[in-house]
């Protein structure tokens, strides 16, 4: 794969003088276009073997294109913060918005690469890995990103020659440490391990360039003119998403069976119970919080349901069992314009809580199958490819020891025109009904298939969908707490499992320090 990267590519001075005045010129042009579009971003990925040159690209591209407009993310090793949150965490929060440019060097393939290397993960979890970044390239590229993955290369010689070369110079010697001879003594694995990765991640929406590191010279023209053709292209393109709207159709209705009308609303809880019930659970819950593991997971929880179905007053019952330190309610409206700046699901990523904390959005992400879908806010083809974006999303929160839960609240027809009317007679609760609301009800129908279609298509093992009977506000609020703290108890008991395992030794006695401990 590697061949074309080791063919000894050269530019002679002379030929460098003549080219680079233009080409830095049109860049500008270029990006100052792109500025003035301000339709999508910009992502610049610079990786490959060290020693190759990763560090004068990315000089290169601040001096060669206007730096104001460029931000640079040299990702090392995470931080206490960022490794307390899922590994993508910190790349979400580091994209750059609509007329601008990210670029990364240490990204999303630096972790997989490592621990493939280094033997922490095995040939399964590393295409798992490689697949998962494929289909987070595909969502940035759907929502207009523009990607340009560049990776720099040199040969075993050629890195030896160049790790000794700035050994010598003593203005470049700090930048040879030890780590980088130990990489150079498992080259070969870099390679395979690189090779793998390439292969399995160069799409059509966002391939790899590969550039031969050797000549400085060489490297700068290839990069400035890579970077240049790409954006024209992207700048051109009539659509910038470039994909085809149309989506296969969802299954159509044949009867008037579905999940939201299989619920019995008729269901009650008196008020004697329900403050018996109240005072139980929400003691339950705060003792589960105080429970020494729960400092090694977090939870989010979605609310989200029809109009006026008592979101609001079911997070309160929730927060009033927390230590306020413990928690953050993240209320979602329309998209700001930073928000709109950026992929869709950013704005939630970023309101990721630190281990031992909750995080409770009150809508979320859903957004995008619900009230974007029904009011045309996104194409069908946004709307269908984000069911599976959402299912990923979830996915790593899951794997990053997060307990998802998300409530449906749903409530009748007549038990919504009952509520409307009762917040329009109450001063204080006025500010809650909208004209938005009451132009939703005439879109009842089209609702209530979309978000048949959200439960069917996002309810996984890992976040599962609860459908609550709210027509009660006692009874959906006791359900939304024993829920909560059944799925709660048993992650702590998966975890306190987990923990024994690991405590054993392999003959499946306790260690001795351990069992000490114990005792």
């Amino acid at each position: 794969m590697f061949e074309s990267a080791e063919l000894g590519h050269k530019i002679d001075k002379a030929t460098y003088a003549r080219e680079v005045p233009a080409l830095r010129e049109a860049l500008l042009e270029a990006q100052f276009d792109f500025v003035a579009a301000a339709r999508f971003e910009t992502i610049i990925l610079v990786g490959g073997v060290d020693g190759a040159g990763r560090s004068e690209t990315v000089n290169l591209l601040n001096a060669w294109m206007d730096p104001r407009h460029i931000k640079v993310h040299g990702m090392g090793d995470p931080s206490d913060e960022e490794s307390e949150r899922p590994p993508m965490w910190r790349f979400w929060r580091a994209l750059p918005a609509d007329g601008r440019i990210g670029v990364f060097m240490g990204s999303w393939y630096s972790r997989p690469i490592l621990d493939r290397v280094y033997g922490r993960t095995g040939a399964a979890e590393f295409h798992e890995e490689t697949d998962r970044i494929v289909r987070f390239e595909k969502m940035l590229a759907d929502e207009g990103a523009l990607i340009i993955k560049l990776w720099l290369h040199l040969s075993k010689s050629g890195q030896k020659q160049r790790l000794k070369a700035l050994e010598r110079d003593p203005q470049t010697r700090w930048r040879v440490t030890r780590r980088d001879w130990l990489h150079y003594e498992l080259y070969d694995r870099f390679i395979e391990a690189d090779e793998q990765i390439l292969r399995r991640t160069s799409t059509g929406r966002a391939p790899w360039y590969l550039i031969e590191g050797t000549d400085a010279r060489y490297r700068e023209l290839t990069v400035g003119k890579i970077v240049l053709e790409a954006l024209r292209k992207h700048l051109e393109s009539a659509t910038a998403p470039g994909h085809d709207t149309h989506a296969p159709p969802l299954p159509p209705a044949i009867d008037n069976l579905s999940l939201l009308r299989a619920l019995d609303l008729g269901q009650r809880l008196g008020k004697k119970a329900y403050e018996q019930a109240l005072a139980q659970y929400q003691g339950r819950l705060a003792q589960l919080t105080r429970d020494p593991l729960f400092q090694s997971m977090s939870v989010v929880l979605v609310f989200e349901g029809n109009d006026a179905a008592g979101k609001g007053g079911s997070i309160r019952r929730i927060v009033q069992a927390l230590d306020a330190r413990q928690y953050q309610v993240i209320p979602t409206a329309a998209p700001t314009d930073e928000e709109r700046a950026h992929p869709y699901l950013w704005r939630f990523w970023r309101h990721l809580s630190r281990r031992g904390r909750f995080t409770i959005f009150d809508r979320s992400w859903y957004g995008r199958v619900l009230v974007e879908r029904v009011e045309g806010y996104c194409t069908e083809y946004d709307w269908m490819r984000a069911y599976g974006e959402i299912n990923d999303f979830e996915d790593q929160l899951a794997r990053h020891d997060t307990l998802v839960l998300k409530f449906w609240l749903a409530i009748g027809e007549d038990e919504q025109l009952k509520r409307f009317k009762a917040r329009e007679e109450t001063g204080f609760k006025r500010y809650k009904i909208t004209e938005e609301d009451w132009r939703n009800r005439d879109k009842w129908a089209a609702y209530e298939r979309a978000v048949c279609d959200m439960v069917e298509r996002t309810s996984t093992e890992y976040a599962p969908w609860v459908l609550v009977e709210a027509n009660d506000k006692n009874y959906a609020r006791i359900k939304i707490l024993r829920t909560l703290c059944e799925h709660l108890e048993a992650a702590l008991e998966r975890m306190r499992k987990v923990a024994k395992r690991k405590a054993r030794p392999r003959g499946g006695r306790p260690r001795p320090d351990r069992a000490r401990a114990a005792s």
